[in-house]
């Protein structure tokens, strides 16, 4: 039922209070400085809350893989694009990897990662907790796949739905 309010309660309005244009503008930015010296590609979803009849049933991973396919992370010339997803009604990350990253990083370092953001966002800290994760993510980007960056192949723009 906690869940359920929690959907109910959160707002657009309320994520764009806590992650404002400029905050938005920041995220794009870091982002980029992310991919630079790699091959990999960065996105970013900030979603407010999802519709009622799907809080009981849906779990952010499966929400976050939904997104990764709908954008086309994958589809990047070195199948190394990542998507980081922020379920904001429950404070939840998630990080949704490409092929190209599974022999290099296990699903408990994007874990590692995602509850430390995690903690940010208990304390209020958005915009902060979510370019700490960005970062983490470039790191990883360019220790596998270090490179001159080639062709932008994802926007760096949030997407904020």
């Amino acid at each position: 039922m906690s869940r359920i309010l929690k959907h109910a309660a959160t707002t657009r309005a309320a994520v764009k209070k806590a992650l404002p244009t400029s905050a938005m503008d920041a995220l794009e930015h870091a982002i980029g400085m992310g991919e630079r010296g790699s091959s990999g590609q960065i996105r970013l979803v900030v979603e407010a809350h999802w519709p009622l009849m799907h809080v009981k049933h849906m779990q952010p991973r499966h929400r976050a893989i939904e997104w990764f396919s709908q954008l086309r992370v994958w589809d990047t010339e070195h199948n190394n694009g990542v998507l980081l997803y922020l379920l904001f009604a429950e404070r939840r990350v998630e990080i949704v990897a490409d092929r190209g990253f599974n022999q290099f990083v296990t699903q408990a370092q994007w874990d590692a990662i995602c509850r430390a953001l995690e903690k940010h966002f208990g304390n209020g800290a958005f915009e902060a907790g979510l370019s700490e994760g960005i970062k983490a993510i470039g790191e990883l980007q360019r220790e596998h796949f270090a490179a001159d960056m080639g062709p932008n192949e994802q926007s760096d723009r949030p997407v904020l739905v």
